[in-house]
């Protein structure tokens, strides 16, 4: 079986005007992190994935976490795409260089 790291990135634009919206947010994101998902940038989070299976296996947890209203998106991409993104401003944050592409890292 060949190894092939893919990296399942979530991007999501949530309402956070009302009370009820903001808790929705809130659960959301602390369901990502729990799935293993780390933030990149506000509202675009991304997690290390062994394989194609696995990352088919994460969408559908997704999918059953999402809020009723907003918008997500996942894609996938190799870990040499992800690789090769270009940062034109900034730098990655603390916890992206820690992993790298490492697809498991024990804090």
């Amino acid at each position: 079986m060949r190894y092939n790291v893919m990296r399942l990135m979530c991007m999501f634009d949530l309402p956070v005007e009302t009370d009820e919206e903001k808790r929705a947010y809130r659960i959301f994101r602390k369901d990502l992190i729990s799935e293993g998902f780390i933030m990149i940038q506000y509202s675009v989070y991304v997690r290390t994935c062994p394989n194609r299976d696995y990352v088919k296996r994460l969408e559908k947890r997704i999918q059953k976490i999402v809020p009723q209203k907003g918008n997500v998106r996942l894609f996938t991409i190799t870990d040499k795409q992800y690789a090769d993104m270009k940062l034109l401003v900034g730098s990655r944050n603390d916890t992206e260089k820690s992993i790298g592409s490492e697809r498991m890292v024990v804090l």
